[in-house]
């Protein structure tokens, strides 16, 4: 009687989690719900959470960050997961696309411990609704979210391997600002966390992805404008902290760092910006996961950009190769 009540109990919760999604804004099968958190320092917080499931009850299920200036909008890696026999979810943090609420600040963390809450949450989730095999999985800024997580909490039984994209291990400057002045803003920080600094990187980027300009791919431009402008010092001490702490990091499962085999800087729009990460520095990227400890694999992409699923399709079909093939290696 015991065991026939708690698989009610079970069969029941499984029923009302499934009722509180709400069709997404990306339509075709995709579903969100809303986290909602404690009131930080600006008050209200909410995250969401973004599913899409396989045709056939799965077990396995991936959990994706997106980066900085960015929210989940990349249909088809969700469906290339969902053909694999993957349910597909991802997170808009807090202060990012679908989560951000008029009293925010764009991306305004002061540590990215704050983000751990709907990460953990988002874990609970796709656990209750029936998987025990997670793949954690991050771009840029949610790659360095994500492997900190990881080090951190190697002790979630479903998580069974990382896989980050052109991670945000190291910020793209040269000497002087990079050992000098990047610290110094991050000290200064602590103590005026909303004074504000330019964002630094070009429109070249955004155009080079939006379908309105350049590209191949549609997205709200408010929630992922071609440059995102200012950003507070109290964010630039969250990343750089959280970039020293990752330094030399134990990773308990798999790990799979790719990232674009070169990096470029064009001052005017030319073929670089279609075909490197005109973002980050990809060497500082490989020189950080090659001093990870663990089992971790390094894949650069020749042609890759800073978000390889948003590549030229060639390139991109190349990437989807190497991951799927690498989680087959890992017995995922």
């Amino acid at each position: 009687m015991k065991k026939t009540f708690l698989l009610l109990l079970i069969f029941l919760s499984g029923f009302f989690f499934s009722q509180e999604y709400t069709p997404d804004i990306l339509g075709n099968g995709f579903e969100q719900k809303t986290l909602n958190f404690p009131n930080d320092y600006e008050g209200k917080v909410t995250a969401t959470v973004i599913r899409k499931k396989a045709e056939r009850p799965t077990h396995k299920a991936v959990l994706y960050i997106h980066g900085f200036n960015d929210y989940f909008f990349q249909t088809e890696m969700a469906e290339k997961f969902n053909e694999k026999g993957f349910d597909f979810y991802a997170l808009d943090l807090r202060k990012y696309g679908r989560s951000y609420l008029p009293h925010q600040t764009f991306n305004n963390v002061r540590n990215l411990d704050e983000y751990n809450a709907e990460i953990d949450e988002a874990l609970k989730i796709i656990a209750a609704e029936n998987h025990n095999k997670i793949l954690l999985a991050g771009h840029s800024t949610g790659g360095l979210i994500t492997t900190r997580y990881m080090k951190y909490h190697p002790e979630n039984p479903n998580i069974a391997g990382l896989w980050v994209n052109s991670p945000f291990y190291d910020f793209n400057m040269g000497f002087l600002a990079k050992k000098i002045g990047i610290p110094i803003i991050s000290g200064l920080g602590k103590h005026y966390p909303d004074t504000k600094i330019g964002g630094g990187f070009s429109t070249f980027y955004g155009e080079s992805l939006h379908k309105n300009f350049k590209g191949e791919w549609n997205y709200d431009l408010k929630l992922k404008p071609n440059a995102n402008g200012k950003v507070n010092f109290g964010f630039v001490r969250a990343i750089h902290r959280a970039q020293k702490d990752i330094r030399s990091a134990e990773l308990k499962v798999p790990v799979l760092v790719m990232h674009s085999e070169k990096s470029g800087y064009p001052k005017v729009w030319n073929e670089e910006v279609t075909s490197t990460d005109i973002i980050l520095n990809v060497n500082d990227i490989h020189k950080n996961a090659e001093n990870f400890k663990g089992n971790v694999t390094i894949i650069p992409v020749k042609g890759g950009i800073h978000d390889l699923v948003l590549s030229k399709k060639p390139v991109r079909e190349k990437v989807y190769d190497e991951l799927f093939s690498w989680l087959q290696k890992i017995n995922f």
